[in-house]
């Protein structure tokens, strides 16, 4: 197990690594097969995140293949640059095995070597692992989206959750 920051050769598997999570998962914003992701649309993204000192990707690999991935957004105006937006996913075969708390764990240490102040994410609100690992690595929730998201026929509300360093 090996968790690093993404560079721009993962690109392909990054794009099949985050279609594969929206396949798995009823817990991210877009449902398996509702969009395309192709290479070179992920390389735009690695460099653009890599020419960002506020943005990074941090990726979990196993065997050579990725498996999991913590995307930190930061900031573009003066006023929020000291903040990233969070996305993660992780493999369904890989849950609960501490690889969560590992991906956020080195996103945390670099957070805090970039001089960030605030993490930030959204999260289902019935999604309780997710809950549980963000809770555990220090963040709070700060209110809820009401009816935010139309999962399975109904809506499901979303909670705002942050960490500040």
């Amino acid at each position: 197990m090996n968790i690093r920051h993404v560079c721009e050769q993962d690109d392909q598997m990054l794009a099949d690594l985050i279609l594969r999570i929206e396949k798995e998962s009823d817990f991210m914003l877009y449902e398996g097969g509702e969009r395309s992701l192709d290479a070179r649309g992920i390389n735009q993204k690695i460099k653009t995140v890599q020419s960002q000192e506020n943005s990074t990707i941090i990726v979990a690999e196993d065997d050579s293949k990725l498996i999991g991935y913590v995307m930190a957004m930061g900031g573009l105006a003066r006023r929020n640059r000291h903040s990233a937006y969070l996305v993660a996913g992780l493999l369904k075969d890989y849950r609960n095995k501490g690889i969560g708390t590992k991906m956020f764990q080195t996103l945390l240490s670099w957070a805090q070597k970039k001089g960030l102040h605030r993490l930030e994410l959204t999260v289902i609100a019935h999604n309780d692992a997710a809950i549980a690992l963000y809770k555990k690595m220090g963040f709070k929730v700060e209110g809820v989206k009401r009816d935010s998201l139309w999962i399975s026929g109904k809506y499901v509300d979303e909670y705002y959750m942050a960490r500040l360093l």
